[in-house]
């Protein structure tokens, strides 16, 4: 192939991603060559260009993992095939990928920190786990805009598995932004009654549009002054006052506290957001509710068929909540991302043509 490949780099903290060309690689026989269709940017992202995360390749490196795109070389039953790459790739033989625990394969390649990634023209990943897109699904949404099942929806979809909501559990949301509006759509989906908390009553506002049963703005109230008003929503909704799931999505110190202090009987928070920030908590409430406090990392690519077909069936809309930019603005979406601008989901969309 004598095609080009174009990929924005980073190549220092806080830096503008510098355009570069290279050859087009060629796969290796377990490897596919993706013509990459949209990449969507992802707080993660933000962690490794402006906070500081360490990425396990050096830089330069391009940054990106939530990508959908078209395979144009590779292992034969692939090429032809639109597809999302899986935001974390396991080895799928260790002993955690073995007792389905692959998104924590301790062997994982993650585009964008163990190698190059999706802001790019093309990105040459392990074939194994790829996700392919039903063509009726392209009648739909075009293929850019379903990148961010690769991160943004399957990552909720996972927590909320683990988090065993069951028909009629108060599922609480905490922050609906580009992540948590997933979330708390997903867990309606799953039976739930759902009530959001943010700071932002514009997306609130997008919540109770797309049918949240419950919206409380909790900018200026104090943790007891929220505790109270979730109970009586939660009397309101009719839901039981033990068992409550609680997902922590804003990725924020005080997401994180308010999330612990909601904790009640037999609750279960889910820890989602990620911050570098540190929280004090009394971990013997765990113990005094008989709650459980669990993480989650990714989403295993033997899941995300099932969030495809959730979207395929129509049950999950995702029209509202994405918009695309040209990926040769990637300085001016990281720039504006960072500072809040934007409220939907940005998927950068390859244009070197």
């Amino acid at each position: 192939m004598n095609e080009k490949m174009y990929s924005w780099q980073m190549t220092a903290l806080n830096a503008d991603f510098e355009l570069v060309e290279s050859a087009l690689p060629d796969p290796e026989a377990h490897e596919a060559l993706v013509k990459i269709a949209g990449c969507g940017v992802c707080h993660t992202d933000l962690s490794f260009w402006h906070d500081g995360v360490k990425t396990k390749k050096e830089f330069p490196l391009t940054l990106g993992h939530e990508i959908s795109g078209t395979v144009v070389s590779g292992p034969a039953e692939w090429v032809g095939k639109n597809v999302i790459v899986p935001a974390v790739l396991p080895c799928g033989e260790c002993e955690l990928c073995k007792k389905g625990r692959s998104n924590m394969c301790q062997k994982q390649l993650m585009p964008g920190n163990d190698l190059h990634g999706g802001f790019a023209s093309h990105i040459k990943i392990p074939a194994r786990f790829l996700c392919p897109v039903p063509d009726a699904l392209l009648t739909k949404y075009p293929l850019e805009k379903l990148s961010v099942i690769a991160d943004a929806i399957s990552t909720p979809y996972q927590v909320i598995k683990k988090s065993e909501l069951d028909s009629g559990d108060l599922a609480i949301v905490i922050g609906v932004g580009g992540v948590g509006i997933y979330a708390a759509l997903i867990a309606r989906i799953f039976g739930a009654k759902v009530l959001a908390l943010d700071i932002d009553e514009t997306k609130l506002e997008t919540a109770r549009k797309h049918g949240v049963d419950a919206t409380l703005n909790v900018k200026g109230l104090d943790i007891k002054a929220i505790k109270d008003q979730v109970r009586e929503i939660a009397k309101t909704l009719g839901v039981s006052r033990y068992g409550w799931k609680i997902f922590e999505m804003s990725g924020t110190k005080p997401g994180q506290e308010l999330g612990f202090n909601l904790l009640t009987f037999t609750s279960t928070l889910s820890i989602v957001g990620f911050t570098l920030d540190r929280t004090e908590v009394r971990l013997s409430n765990l113990m005094a509710f008989d709650a459980k406090l669990i993480g989650t990392w990714g989403c295993k690519p033997e899941l995300y068929p099932e969030v495809v077909d959730l979207i395929s069936t129509g049950k999950l809309k995702i029209e509202d909540f994405v918009e695309t930019f040209p990926l040769s603005k990637i300085n001016e979406v990281f720039r504006n991302t960072l500072n809040h601008v934007y409220s939907k989901r940005s998927v950068l969309v390859p244009d070197f043509d």
